[in-house]
């Protein structure tokens, strides 16, 4: 008996203001599951986003989640268009999901 399901792991980059319209798109296409952190920090396009510059405070959220290939080309579909909105990154990759307990892909 498999241990793990193969499935597409997908980190989403975006300006924290734009968390609630991300979440609209992932509710959108059927995510059933997903984590988020906030007040996420780096370099990117957008260039450095500082969340502990009391002056001039740019955060972004980091999400994480796990889905099927179909769902993925769904989510990729309706999430492209705004990525320029957005600014920010999308990253997909390969991963094995451990089963447990309920699953949320």
């Amino acid at each position: 008996m498999n241990a793990t399901i193969t499935l597409k792991r997908l980190e989403i980059v975006i300006d924290e203001e734009k968390l609630e319209e991300l979440i609209n798109i992932l509710n959108d296409v059927g995510v059933r599951g997903y984590t988020f952190i906030k007040q996420a920090g780096g370099l990117g396009s957008r260039g450095t986003r500082r969340p502990d510059d009391i002056f001039f405070e740019q955060t972004n959220a980091m999400f994480i989640l796990a889905c099927e290939e179909k769902q993925a080309e769904r989510l990729v579909t309706a999430l492209r268009p705004r990525l320029k909105e957005f600014g920010g990154m999308c990253l997909i990759s390969d991963c094995e999901w451990v089963i447990g307990p309920a699953a949320s892909y």
